[in-house]
C-alpha cells in the first residue's frame, strides 16, 4: 500500500472513530424467572433494536427478596445498577431510603415526558406515589392474586370443573372432596401466605391488616391480625395441613411447582404465574381470590403485589436519559398489552387495558381479566388502600416463622398470630425510632 493509501485510511479511521458513540449502558436488575424471565429478555432486545444510544442489559438477581437484598449490598458498595426490580413489600423500604433513589417523575419529565397520572390504573399508581401524587417507582409487573384450580381433577372429583369456588369454606370443601377421592395427592396449596392470606385477606374482606391504614397514614403502627377472622381462617388451614390436604411450597412461589406437578388441584398465586401455568400445558381454569364470607361487604378490592422499577441515584444524565427513554417504551399500549398477555401481569395503562379488551382478548380467555377486576371493582377503604410498613419485609419473615411452626403442629392458628403481631409490632417500633 503506498503512504498516500496508508494516510487516507489513517484520516477515514480517525474520522469514523470520532462520529461513532458507544452506546450507554443501563443495567436492569430483576427477579423474573420461567416464562417471565422470557418476557424481559424480550422487553429488552426489542428496546435496544429499536434505537442505537442505549443498550439495557437485563441481570437475573434471584428471588425478589434476593433482588432487594442485592440492591441494598450495591448501594452500599457504590455499585448500584440504574435500574432494579423492587417487589411491593420493598416499596417502604425504599421510600426510607434518602437520596438512594431518583423519582421516575422526575426522570420522565427530565427526558421530555410528561408524566400523566390519569393514564394508570388507579390501584397501582397511587401504590408506588408519594402522598403528594409524585409517582416514585415504574408499576412494570404489577399483580393481584388469584385462584387457578385443575380441571381434571374437578372432574375426577365430581366437581363442577366450570365453577371455581368463590368462598374460602368452598375452597376447603373442594380441596377435601379432592383428596378424599383420589383425584389429586393434595387438595390445595399456596404460594406468598403473607401477601395473600394476610395482606390480601384483609384487603378483600374489608378488615384492618394494620393500624393507620396499614401504616399508610403514619404514625404508631400496630398490626391487627389476631383478629377472630383471621384465627378462624389460619386453624381451617392448619386444620387441613394436619389431614394432608393442604401442602406447604414455601415462603414466597415455590407452592407453584406442586401445582404444575399435578400434586394439588388448587393454588393460590399471583396472577404473575400464569405464563408457567399456560406453559405446562395443563387444563386450568381462574378463578377469583376467595372471600370469607364474615368480611365486611367482600369481596371489596385486592391490593397490588407484583414489583416495580426503582431507579437508583448518583447516575449520569445520560443514564437518567436511557430510562427515560426505557420506561416511556414499556408504558407503550402494545407493548403492555404484550407483557399483560403474555405474562398475566396487569397492563398498568388504562390505553392498554382498553385495546385488550377491544381486541377481544379476554373473551377468548375467559378469566383472564379477573386480576384486573378485582383490584378495580370498587373504590378502596381504609383497609383496602395497601399496606406501606418500613420494615414489611421483616415483618412477613416474623409472620412466616410463626405460620411454619403452625403448619408442622407446634402451635395452633390463635398462638401463631399472637405471637407474629407481638414480634412484629416490637420490630416496626424498633424500625422508626
Amino acid at each position: 500500500m503506498s503512504a498516500r493509501s496508508i494516510l487516507c485510511a489513517l484520516a477515514f479511521g480517525t474520522a469514523f472513530a470520532g462520529s461513532a458513540h458507544a452506546a450507554t449502558e443501563l443495567q436492569w436488575w430483576h427477579a423474573m424467572n420461567g416464562a417471565n424471565n422470557d418476557v424481559v429478555e424480550e422487553l429488552a432486545k426489542e428496546f435496544n433494536a429499536g434505537q442505537g444510544d442505549y443498550v439495557v442489559k437485563p441481570v437475573y438477581k434471584g428471588t425478589y427478596p434476593e433482588t432487594l437484598n442485592a440492591g441494598i449490598a450495591a448501594f452500599r458498595a457504590k455499585q448500584t445498577p440504574a435500574i432494579i426490580q423492587v417487589f411491593d413489600v420493598g416499596t417502604g423500604v425504599m421510600m426510607g431510603a434518602e437520596g438512594a433513589i431518583k423519582p421516575v417523575a422526575e426522570i420522565l419529565e427530565q427526558g421530555g415526558y410528561t408524566f400523566d397520572k390519569s393514564k394508570y390504573l388507579p390501584g397501582i399508581v397511587n401504590y408506588y406515589s408519594k402522598p403528594d401524587g409524585t409517582m416514585l417507582s415504574f408499576p412494570y409487573n404489577s399483580s393481584s392474586p388469584i385462584l387457578y384450580y385443575n380441571k381434571d381433577a374437578f372432574q375426577k372429583a365430581g366437581l363442577d370443573a366450570n365453577q371455581p369456588p368463590k368462598t374460602w369454606d368452598e375452597v376447603f370443601a373442594a380441596a377435601r372432596k379432592i383428596k378424599e377421592s383420589g383425584a389429586a395427592p393434595c387438595g390445595y396449596t399456596s404460594t406468598w401466605l403473607t401477601w395473600i392470606h394476610l395482606e390480601n385477606f384483609a384487603a378483600w374482606n374489608n378488615v384492618s391488616y394494620a393500624s393507620g391504614e396499614n401504616g399508610l397514614a403514619g404514625g404508631k403502627v400496630e398490626l391487627a391480625i389476631d383478629q377472630p377472622i383471621y384465627v378462624e381462617h389460619f386453624q381451617a388451614i392448619a386444620d387441613l395441613a394436619k389431614e394432608g390436604v393442604f401442602r406447604y411450597g414455601g415462603r414466597t412461589a415455590e407452592a407453584k411447582q406442586l401445582f404444575l406437578s399435578g400434586e394439588c388441584a388448587i393454588l393460590t398465586e399471583s396472577s404473575g404465574g400464569l405464563g408457567d401455568v399456560v406453559k405446562s400445558g395443563m387444563n386450568y381454569g381462574i378463578g377469583q381470590l376467595p372471600y370469607d364470607t364474615k368480611g365486611n361487604g367482600a369481596p371489596q378490592n385486592t391490593i397490588p403485589g407484583g414489583a416495580s422499577l426503582w431507579v437508583f441515584g448518583g447516575k449520569t444524565d445520560a443514564e437518567y436519559k436511557g430510562v427515560a427513554e426505557f420506561f416511556n417504551f414499556l408504558s407503550k399500549p402494545e407493548i403492555q398489552s404484550r407483557l399483560h398477555q403474555k405474562s398475566g401481569y396487569l397492563p398498568v395503562t388504562l390505553e392498554a387495558y382498553e385495546a385488550t379488551k377491544a381486541s377481544g382478548f379476554y373473551e377468548k380467555n375467559p378469566g383472564r381479566e379477573t386480576p384486573i377486576t378485582q383490584m378495580t371493582g370498587k373504590a378502596p377503604t381504609e383497609n383496602s388502600k395497601g399496606v406501606r410498613l418500613v420494615n414489611l419485609p421483616q415483618v412477613r419473615d416474623i409472620e412466616n416463622e410463626e405460620f411454619e411452626a403452625m403448619l408442622n403442629g407446634s402451635q395452633d392458628a390463635k398462638t401463631a398470630l399472637s405471637k407474629a403481631k407481638e414480634r412484629a409490632d416490637a420490630a416496626i417500633a424498633a424500625a422508626v425510632r
